[in-house]
């Protein structure tokens, strides 16, 4: 779902006033935990891989933070945001929470993109000339498969980030709060959500995906991939990250 349904799917957990507005509660059996990826930056745009190295984000992704920001202030409240302690994502988050009313950003290691070894600072295209054997690694379906230079498999990634996820939702039952983070870890979640569906697709910057963790430890996906927020700000199809090989 990528337009106005998704919205309206997460609009029809609350009452609402005449205006449209939210009014209502969230149940207290799960939390609503509005995951976003960061937004656009430099090395996106020329496919650069990222990883855990530290980039800020562009004039473009600046923008879209603060079209996602505007769009979340106008639905039902958040309660906390959280982020990757990385800046793409943190700087994203911050804008958020100013918008919202939300004093303070928490960052989570836990939620950082998945560490890509060798591979960090390297142009998508070039890998497989510069690094051959990380980039085996790389593009392996192994699930335990390590890139060389201390990076993580998958399992590692998703190990790591569904315990960050896990340990926001215990804290936030009947809240709704948002959490932003990277493309392949939110892949990453979507898997934990929904292990029988495969995402073959790409998470675009600033993307909103709405989960939902109940108590029993249920996980489910009440909308994904919702762009609508950018009709007038625009996203990079083209650029790096977001999908399986994100970085």
């Amino acid at each position: 779902m990528g337009d106005s349904e998704s919205r309206d799917s997460v609009l029809d957990q609350f009452d609402c006033s005449d205006d449209g507005r939210a009014t209502g509660a969230l149940s207290p059996k799960y939390a609503e935990i509005i995951v976003i990826r960061h937004g656009e930056t430099e090395w996106n745009a020329v496919r650069r891989i990222q990883g855990h190295l530290d980039v800020d984000l562009n004039d473009v992704g600046r923008q879209q933070a603060v079209a996602v920001a505007d769009r979340l202030s106008r639905e039902p409240k958040v309660t906390a945001v959280y982020s990757s302690d990385l800046k793409r994502a943190s700087d994203t988050a911050e804008i958020i929470a100013n918008r919202c009313g939300i004093l303070e950003v928490t960052k989570d290691a836990g939620l950082r993109e998945r560490h890509l070894g060798d591979l960090q600072g390297v142009v998508f295209h070039e890998a497989a000339k510069d690094n051959p054997v990380a980039h085996r690694s790389f593009v392996s379906n192994r699930e335990d498969e390590e890139i060389p230079g201390g990076g993580e498999s998958f399992e590692q990634l998703f190990q790591r980030c569904t315990s960050a996820l896990d340990r926001i939702a215990r804290k936030h039952k009947g809240e709704r709060v948002v959490v932003v983070s990277h493309g392949g870890t939110i892949r990453a979640l979507h898997r934990r959500a929904s292990p029988d569906n495969h995402f073959s697709g790409r998470v675009l910057n600033t993307a909103i995906n709405v989960f939902h963790v109940s108590d029993e430890d249920e996980w489910s996906i009440k909308s994904w991939g919702d762009v609508a927020h950018l009709n007038h700000t625009g996203f990079l199809e083209s650029g790096f990250g977001g999908d399986r090989n994100s970085g």
